[in-house]
């Protein structure tokens, strides 16, 4: 007989024992002695059967103990970015506590009904670089929570970034400041550019939306304007992508006394380019990031940037999800006043 085509039936008649019996030696071993058990597990090793189906099982189970992650980009990407794989961290140490598992799923694949039957819930982090995939979250019968973006009537985890970003630019402006905004995925663009008068994307749903929001919130109340031409793009929070754009922006003329930045990882490298060109910090040049990684702290000058907890992100979102809990839950974050940014 095929062994891979082995069912619980034959393996049963083929040991002389009863179905249940050998579903128990896989499944419920607190059913059989040890010795029973461990003989049983020895002979379905001899005849090749490693047990029963478990895509069958989890069908018929309803429940695989198995939780989905949906990341906004591919997984080398995001598991690279150290605000994201601090999340992932979070969500998967808060899943073992409860027995549960992690899948990875990558947010530029086709189509989750590819797992959907195989998982318990999804957890989305970040707005999916497929589109397609927010509509069926937004519809899908198992439970879904969003992190760092929303979905109309779905539960979701977040921190006010609107007003996070508000406080770190109003932090760093004086009036008269010239002023740049180095922007995550703001338009339909696979490189580094300004924005111009591209039209922007994801305007209701993304974070850098929020954060744009609040900068030029802050800039407006100091009577400072920033045009599009002042607007950087960046596809990713990427270091060649952030290097791009600090070179066009440290090049620019005139060159901006304040440069309030989407992540820290694009301010540590516009730091590093400013510092490499004789420019002082913060005397001639003040630099904000978001996020708060480690390495905004080693630096010298340390980072001036907004600090929220990507790790207890984590950990809400995984129990919120396994609770069922239904809120749009808003996590604090803090302005860490560092030392790109002139106190005097």
């Amino acid at each position: 007989m095929n062994k891979s085509k082995l069912t619980l039936k034959d393996v049963a008649l083929q040991l002389g024992v009863s179905t249940a019996t050998i579903s128990n030696a896989f499944n419920r071993p607190d059913q059989l002695s040890k010795a029973k058990r461990e003989e049983i597990l020895e002979q379905c090793k001899k005849i090749g059967y490693s047990g029963p189906n478990k895509a069958a099982q989890i069908l018929r189970k309803g429940t695989s103990n198995i939780v989905a992650l949906v990341l906004a980009d591919s997984i080398s990407y995001m598991v690279s970015d150290p605000v994201a794989s601090t999340f992932i961290k979070g969500v998967s140490h808060a899943l073992r506590e409860q027995g549960k598992h992690l899948l990875l799923y990558a947010g530029d694949s086709q189509s989750i009904l590819d797992v959907v039957d195989f998982v318990d819930g999804f957890i989305c982090y970040g707005a999916p670089r497929n589109p397609k995939l927010v509509d069926e979250l937004s519809t899908s019968v198992k439970p879904v929570i969003t992190v760092d973006f929303d979905i109309e009537d779905t539960p979701s985890i977040n921190i006010d970034n609107e007003e996070a970003a508000y406080q770190v630019a109003r932090f760093a402006l004086s009036e008269g400041d010239q002023v740049a905004i180095l922007g995550l995925r703001l338009i339909d663009s696979p490189s580094t550019c300004r924005i111009y008068d591209n039209p922007l994307i994801d305007v209701d749903s993304s974070i850098s939306h929020r954060r744009l929001d609040g900068y030029l919130r802050a800039t407006h109340e100091k009577n400072i304007t920033v045009s599009n031409e002042r607007v950087w793009h960046l596809p990713e929070s990427d270091r060649s992508f952030a290097r791009q754009a600090a070179r066009e922006v440290l090049t620019s003329s005139p060159r901006p006394d304040v440069v309030l930045c989407m992540s820290d990882i694009i301010a540590l490298e516009l730091l590093q380019m400013a510092l490499d060109m004789g420019i002082k910090v913060p005397e001639e040049l003040k630099i904000t990031g978001f996020d708060g990684i480690e390495e905004g702290e080693r630096v010298r000058p340390r980072l001036t940037t907004i600090c929220q907890s990507s790790t207890e992100k984590g950990v809400r979102a995984a129990t919120a999800l396994l609770e069922q809990l239904q809120d749009k839950a808003v996590l604090p974050f803090e302005l860490r006043q560092g030392e790109t940014v002139s106190t005097s």
